[in-house]
């Protein structure tokens, strides 16, 4: 195991990051459930505001642990063409699990947002964080809609990750950290001794500290 959990992680990962501490252009954004506990202690050990954006995996049927795409926030749709080449899946079939997923991401936005507006990620050093990073679908996909949205810069930041997804994503954004790249890889939650679920409450409450408390960053 190289972490106890997303705590660990997220503790861990803040180091990695600790050139960003204390600059005031910079947004920490998570994706939800699992990055939220990660980019919690980064954007606490940065003295960076959190938030949270929402993308949600499209899971192949029958094997959904295995993401042929991924949509986000904003009607993005990023989708796995290897993935869905090698397969066959039919069209209908695809629309069918967006559409359940677009719910789904709705739902989230209602439940975890209430009616606070989103944030504003123009001009701003956005650095975009999850536990961890395999075929990096539901990454590309945050990638995208924020790319639309006018940062002055998109930092991908994961404790672990495959390595020729953390290569592939190199190209599409400003700079790529990836705490750890094990050879084999496996998956995300062969990294953890702790991988249970992040819950809707603990979203809730972790955005909740993090609106009450910025502490002074980690030196630089």
């Amino acid at each position: 195991m190289l972490y106890r959990d997303r705590t660990d992680a997220g503790r861990q990962l803040a180091r990695k990051l600790r050139h960003y501490a204390g600059r005031p252009e910079v947004l920490v954004l998570a994706l939800p459930r699992g990055g939220l506990p990660v980019a919690f202690e980064v954007a606490l050990a940065l003295a960076a505001p959190l938030d949270i954006f929402l993308v949600r995996k499209l899971g192949v049927p029958g094997h959904e642990e295995l993401a042929m795409g991924a949509i986000a926030t904003g009607g993005v749709r990023v989708m796995n063409e290897q993935v869905v080449g090698r397969i066959v899946i039919p069209p209908q079939l695809i629309e069918r699990v967006a559409a359940a997923e677009q719910a789904e991401l709705e739902r989230r936005e209602r439940e975890y947002r209430g009616d606070a507006p989103h944030p504003d990620v123009r001009g701003k050093t956005v650095i975009l964080i999850d536990d961890g990073l395999a075929t990096g679908s539901t990454m590309r996909a945050a990638v995208a809609a924020l790319s639309q949205q006018g940062p002055a810069k998109i930092v991908v930041a994961v404790p672990v990750a495959a390595e020729e997804t953390c290569e592939a994503l190199a190209d599409e954004v400003d700079e790529v950290v990836c705490g750890a790249i094990p050879e084999p890889f496996f998956a995300v939650g062969y990294w953890y001794e702790d991988f249970d679920q992040t819950t809707d409450d603990e979203v809730r409450e972790l955005l909740s500290r993090s609106r009450a408390e910025r502490p002074e960053p980690l030196n630089a």
